[in-house]
């Protein structure tokens, strides 16, 4: 099998079954989902969205952040993983988004790398999810999948598998695939454990297909 027909056989699956895909992150306006994205970071969409509603209450927008310090955004993000750091990252980027981008959140890949907080996965997610751009996130989940369904090989930097990932995606589905990668990757597709025996996609993971045959196998010894 090609990587051409694994693609498309994962995008037939995906859009079939998965049809709503987007991030889990809440907010309404580029600005929350900066802010979100730099709280993420090592950190669960779960214990994010429990934390932001406080802090948007306190700096409803970029300026009000730019206009606050470090320690006066710490005590609404301490249940955050590294609170310390992202309260730095989170004011200096509030501050740079407001001095040279008139507070709006630039569209431009390394426009947004250069704000505190912000890196390429995070910038890709924002430019997809923001200004529906083409976008590829090479998060944990989509490097795990890229690898076990066969689409790169023995990698796990992000910047290979997103090369490899744009090479083949057709840009209009590559931040849907993305996000779809997360969906599957926390439910079947496991960091712990490849449930290929439960995956729809066995038929065209590379992974899938070697588990069931080697299962096969065993059943028949």
């Amino acid at each position: 099998m090609t990587t051409k027909q694994r693609y498309d056989g994962v995008i037939a699956w995906f859009s079939e079954h998965m049809p709503v895909a987007e991030s889990e992150l809440h907010y309404t306006d580029p600005y929350q989902l900066l802010v979100a994205v730099i709280l993420s970071a090592q950190c669960t969409d779960k214990r994010v969205n429990m934390t932001t509603p406080a802090l948007f209450e306190a700096f409803p927008t970029p300026f009000d952040m730019a206009a606050a310090t470090a320690e006066d955004i710490y005590p609404y993000i301490k249940s955050i993983s590294y609170p310390n750091n992202k309260a730095r990252n989170l004011a200096g980027m509030a501050r740079m988004l407001c001095s040279e981008f008139g507070g709006e959140v630039p569209s431009d890949l390394q426009q947004m790398q250069r704000l505190p907080g912000v890196g390429r996965k995070s910038a890709n997610l924002i430019r997809g999810d923001i200004f529906h751009l083409p976008a590829v996130v090479a998060d944990t989940h989509c490097i795990r999948m890229a690898n076990r369904i066969g689409f790169v090989t023995d990698t796990t930097d992000p910047v290979q598998v997103e090369r490899a990932l744009v090479k083949v995606l057709p840009p209009e589905e590559s931040n849907d695939f993305c996000h779809r990668c997360v969906m599957h990757g926390r439910v079947v597709c496991t960091a712990r454990k490849a449930l290929c025996e439960v995956c729809c996609l066995q038929d065209v993971c590379r992974t899938g297909k070697k588990t069931i045959k080697q299962e096969t196998l065993e059943e028949l010894v």
